[in-house]
């Protein structure tokens, strides 16, 4: 239950808080004991990571059905407009900080290494890097007969991908247009859309993982290139993933009746992190695949 004092919203005392931050730090626990080869260290974190789950459906539940009974007012949607906002620019952060440390590596921290000689005698700095053993030992070390290490190319899978997200982007645009027309069809089919490309470019992506570390000698040890290409694609596939999640959420509201042309918030920070995550994706296109 909740309360409007006068203009401005308040919610009631609630018990979510407190208990997904139980499953959070029940979570981290069962972590750092599974690296400590702890035994109970897997099943703590299979408990925390359900309570996470329960609690964000329950808690995510509250908040929709709120929602839908008309409890919140234009403040509660301006609060809930800026909180998304400043979410995603965190986000923008985070990945700003994957993008500074590759470039880095590549403009700063190599060329200076390979100018001193100070990893070891007769380093020569290239791009890309397969680290301290060189591309053909580490190929030989991760597959067995295999003489050289070949960097992930941009004109394969990578275009592929690029092509499925900014269609995504068109699909999911294509469904707002459909809300603000109170199209229902339209809607539902452009969500079915983009979810089906969501799901395609992260099966292409695995395919594209299972490929660097069986055919191209490409894996988390090749060096600093290898590091900053899982590091940043890995995490962008795990934000497709969340956003492929949240599109299934809105779509089974949408088909359930949900949302107005005039009170569509949910859909439109849906929309909004989609294209967050398309954005990211050509940055990540061009300075890691291409460049």
């Amino acid at each position: 239950m909740s309360a409007a004092h006068g203009d401005y919203y308040l919610p009631s005392p609630s018990p979510w808080p407190l208990l997904i931050t139980t499953g959070l730090f029940t979570l981290a626990l069962g972590f750092v004991l599974m690296i400590n080869s702890v035994g109970a260290g897997s099943w703590l974190m299979l408990i925390g990571a359900s309570v996470i789950i329960y609690i964000m459906a329950r808690w995510f539940g509250q908040v929709i059905g709120e929602s839908e009974g008309g409890q919140y007012n234009e403040q509660v949607d301006m609060s809930f407009r800026m909180g998304m906002a400043w979410f995603i620019f965190s986000e923008v952060m985070f990945f700003a900080a994957f993008f500074g440390a590759l470039l880095y590596v590549r403009q700063f921290a190599g060329p200076w290494l390979g100018d001193t000689e100070l990893l070891w005698p007769g380093y020569d700095f290239n791009w890309p890097t397969a680290g301290p053993k060189g591309p053909v030992a580490i190929a030989a070390d991760t597959i067995p007969g295999a003489n050289q290490f070949s960097p992930m190319g941009a004109w394969g899978i990578p275009a592929i991908n690029t092509l499925i997200l900014l269609s995504s982007g068109v699909t999911v645009t294509i469904a707002h247009w459909g809300l603000l027309k109170n199209n229902r069809g339209q809607l539902i089919l452009g969500l079915i859309a983009t979810v089906a490309l969501g799901l395609l470019f992260l099966s292409l992506q695995a395919y594209e993982y299972i490929h660097a570390y069986s055919q191209l000698g490409l894996t988390l040890k090749t060096g600093s290139y290898g590091a900053t290409f899982f590091m940043l694609t890995g995490f962008h596939g795990f934000h497709v993933t969340i956003g492929t999640i949240m599109l299934m959420v809105i779509l089974g509201r949408s088909i359930k009746g949900h949302f107005r042309p005039d009170h569509h918030f949910a859909f439109e920070a849906v929309a909004w992190y989609w294209h967050f995550v398309d954005v990211v994706w050509l940055f990540l296109f061009i300075f890691v695949y291409w460049l």
